[in-house]
């Protein structure tokens, strides 16, 4: 039997998590390079029904000015089926590009899926 895997959960409002971190220090490299010309953490929240919101881990507006959400998990495998429907109906309801960004196991980088 697999053990299953499960989020530490939320942390207070606007404080990052380790991964989060690490993903704020890359989009901020990426800034840098003027790839990116503004990250927020936490800074759009979205309703998708009556009493149903998200509220991605980053928006980020590339140099292009295409906005998009980046939801930071620790691992593909904790990525909850309710959160999964949460991106998907996201995606389907708003102009923005919806990804769930993973930290790459045992390698510089992430891995992307987008909705």
């Amino acid at each position: 039997m697999q053990k299953r895997l499960y989020a530490l959960g939320r942390l207070k409002t606007g404080q990052m998590n380790k991964s989060e971190t690490a993903y704020a220090a890359h989009l901020e490299l990426q800034k840098r390079a003027g790839l990116i010309l503004w990250y927020r953490f936490e800074g759009i929240k979205l309703r998708l029904a009556d009493s149903c919101f998200i509220i991605v881990d980053f928006a980020v507006m590339y140099a292009s000015g295409q906005l998009e959400m980046h939801d930071v998990k620790g691992s593909k495998r904790i990525f909850s089926d309710d959160a999964r429907v949460k991106m998907k109906v996201a995606a389907d309801s708003y102009p923005f590009a919806f990804k769930a960004v993973y930290p790459k196991p045992k390698a510089a980088g992430w891995d992307v899926e987008e909705f």
